[in-house]
């Protein structure tokens, strides 16, 4: 399967958005007061697993826009030779 440069740049872009988002949702979730009782409380456990989820999936989506740019740039440059 081949990208296109414009989706290569949007899921570069989610991945991108991912890493900015979610570690200023974990400080804010961190600071809930529904976070801690004597430990954390499910509200924060389930909250951790989903910023977890979403900063592995933006990564893998990143690393796909990042694969897919690559590969366009070394195809481009091959058919110019």
């Amino acid at each position: 399967m081949k990208l296109s440069r414009g989706m290569s740049v949007f899921l570069l872009a989610f991945g991108v958005w991912s890493w900015l988002l979610w570690p200023n949702f974990l400080r804010n979730i961190w600071k809930d007061p529904r976070s801690w009782d004597s430990g954390p409380t499910t509200f924060f456990t389930v909250h951790l697993l989903l910023i977890v989820a979403s900063l592995t999936f933006g990564t893998v989506i990143g690393v796909l826009g990042v694969r897919g740019l690559r590969a366009a740039r070394s195809g481009r440059s091959a058919n110019t030779d």
